[in-house]
């Protein structure tokens, strides 16, 4: 049989406080969020109800904390919604400062932005998703939209770049091409599923073969 030792105090402490932790855990009875789980949740019920109509209640109902707990992470609903539009506008910002993005042939340039534009819609498709159906209603919508206007303008600038050296045709406005570009990727929101048969790369592909064909 083998012998067991006697626990000194120092274990004891442990054994002691660990005991404490597992009894205070199976007291909560929820599962503990950081912030980025806290953002997940709060943007699934942006997109399902809407910012105005989702209030920090039903956040905690959802996540199974108390209100306390979610103002620990973060300051305010606002700051959700901040943090969400970042992810997404970063994200798509990030594709622009690329070096594939500033260097070579317009055409090539343009074709990585559009390329990278649809991964990061595919990648962060929840954050997309409510960053395309903010309004203006909050400062920090407003912020939102400037920033995805400059990201507008800088695809378009790019278009004009790609018409002039020849590769788009040259009857049409640089600002109505890159609307329509990104008209049919944003539209993914509405369909894409991570899940199905296409990839972010097969979905590049054909938009580019539309565009720039």
């Amino acid at each position: 049989m083998t012998e067991i030792a006697d626990a000194g105090p120092a274990d004891a402490a442990d054994a002691g406080t660990a005991d404490a932790a597992g009894v205070e855990a199976l007291r909560r009875g929820r599962p503990g969020y950081d912030q980025r789980g806290i953002l997940e949740v709060a943007v699934a019920a942006f997109n399902e109800h809407g910012y105005d109509a989702t209030s920090i209640g039903m956040l905690a109902d959802r996540l199974g904390l108390s209100k306390s707990a979610i103002y620990h992470h973060v300051a305010s609903k606002e700051e959700l919604l901040r943090l969400a539009l970042d992810e997404a506008l970063d994200g798509l910002e990030g594709v622009l400062l690329a070096p594939e993005a500033t260097t070579g042939a317009a055409a090539d340039r343009l074709a990585f932005v559009l390329r990278g534009a649809v991964r990061v819609l595919a990648d962060r498709l929840p954050y997309v998703t409510l960053l395309l159906r903010v309004r203006g209603n909050t400062d920090v919508e407003r912020a939102a939209l400037a920033r995805r206007r400059d990201f507008d303008h800088a695809v378009a600038a790019l278009v004009a770049e790609a018409r002039d050296e020849g590769s788009l045709r040259t009857d049409a406005d640089p600002a109505v091409v890159a609307r329509l570009l990104f008209g049919m990727i944003n539209s993914l929101t509405e369909w894409y599923t991570p899940e199905g048969p296409l990839t972010p790369d097969d979905l590049a592909a054909t938009i580019l073969a539309l565009a720039l064909r």
